[in-house]
């Protein structure tokens, strides 16, 4: 055996010594809490090789990739992308303290924008914390290679979230971090921690999640028409829509960490008319209850030579019947498992989710 496979296999093997664990989180609609589930589900399958197609925030590439599987993570959104960079692609890098510190100081011989601060007081964060974030990007787009720079991303979209009334960014309500009134929301405590506290924390989360389980797994920024490729298992989970239309606008919701990934050319990409300064784009079809049958049926056809595993809330639209029937027009052998009363980030209602597994 050559010298260098020998490094690179104890290369990967100290780095799963740590014992990796995936970050928390508290973006809408992870199934991080129910990826145990969802593994219990598909553990006994043959498949070597798995596309999430929807990745989001990458926790069920992540368990995939901690199976031992060769992933391929796909998202719409661009800092999601990063967010698979860091945790799925990414094998080895981490920041290192000097790293951190980089990030976290501003240099003499930067030129740092105030375009947060600018565009956005009032509005999410406090006029100290924009031009926190204003020095954070600028610092963050020097550091290299790419998955120190995603891992850096991550952090900063985790510090964000965390600082947001109901962890969002879908209007103009930072008044509510300081009224003086009775919550039945949020954590004020943690909206008063200063950024960096929590930067720092997400990072060595993120840190402590990297590692190689000897493949080499892949992130794609696309549509997910253009993924290209053969996989032995698909996992979809597409945005919700519910019973009454009403389809999950993750855009709108996390527009401003799509911002902070697009920090040179964010202000021609928001729209002026909204007060929250959300971004400029037209309704996916996945949020389209015209257009949602469609869409499933041109997605099962497009893989239908893998075997498709399909999370879904069973009081959607389509209807769990309706989802089934489109999957029966590709795949003869149907699965359906339910897990009852499961509740939601953010939700106050409780829902069955259920997989539906086609061979």
């Amino acid at each position: 055996m050559q010298t260098n496979t020998i490094q690179k296999i104890d290369r990967q093997l100290n780095l799963l010594a740590p014992n990796p664990v995936f970050p928390s989180t508290r973006f809408q609609g992870s199934k991080l809490k129910i990826s145990d589930w969802i593994w219990e589900a598909v553990q006994e399958i043959n498949f070597d090789t798995a596309l999430d197609a929807f990745g989001g925030t990458g926790s069920i590439g992540y368990m995939f990739k901690m199976n031992g599987k060769k992933v391929t993570y796909n998202d719409i959104l661009k800092f999601n992308w990063y967010i698979g960079l860091a945790l799925i692609e990414n094998d080895e890098e981490q920041l290192s303290q000097n790293d951190i510190d980089f990030i976290l100081k501003r240099h003499y011989d930067i030129k740092y924008s105030t375009f947060v601060q600018d565009t956005f007081r009032d509005i999410y964060f406090t006029e100290e914390e924009n031009k926190w974030i204003d020095t954070v990007v600028t610092n963050i787009q020097r550091i290299e290679p790419i998955f120190k720079k995603a891992l850096a991303y991550f952090a900063l979209f985790q510090a964000c979230i965390i600082k947001r009334p109901f962890n969002l960014f879908h209007r103009k309500n930072l008044y509510l971090r300081f009224s003086e009134v009775e919550r039945n929301f949020g954590n004020k405590v943690t909206w008063d921690k200063p950024f960096d506290v929590h930067f720092r924390k997400f990072i060595e989360q993120a840190n402590q999640a990297v590692f190689s389980n000897g493949k080499e797994n892949k992130c794609f920024n696309l549509d997910v028409f253009d993924v290209e490729g053969k996989f032995d298992l698909v996992y979809i989970d597409t945005p919700y829509i519910s019973s009454k239309g009403m389809g999950t606008d993750y855009l709108g919701f996390y527009h401003f960490l799509e911002g902070l990934v697009n920090y040179d050319k964010w202000q021609d990409m928001i729209d002026s008319r909204t007060k929250h300064k959300r971004l400029k784009g037209t309704t996916m079809v996945w949020a389209d209850k015209k257009l949602i049958h469609s869409a499933f049926d041109q997605l099962f056809k497009k893989f239908k030579d893998s075997i498709l595993v399909v999370s879904y809330r069973a009081d959607g639209i389509p209807t769990l019947e309706e989802l089934i029937a489109l999957l029966k027009k590709y795949k003869k052998d149907i699965i359906e498992i339910e897990r009852k009363n499961y509740k939601y980030v953010l939700s106050t209602n409780h829902s069955e989710e259920a997989l539906i597994i086609g061979k």
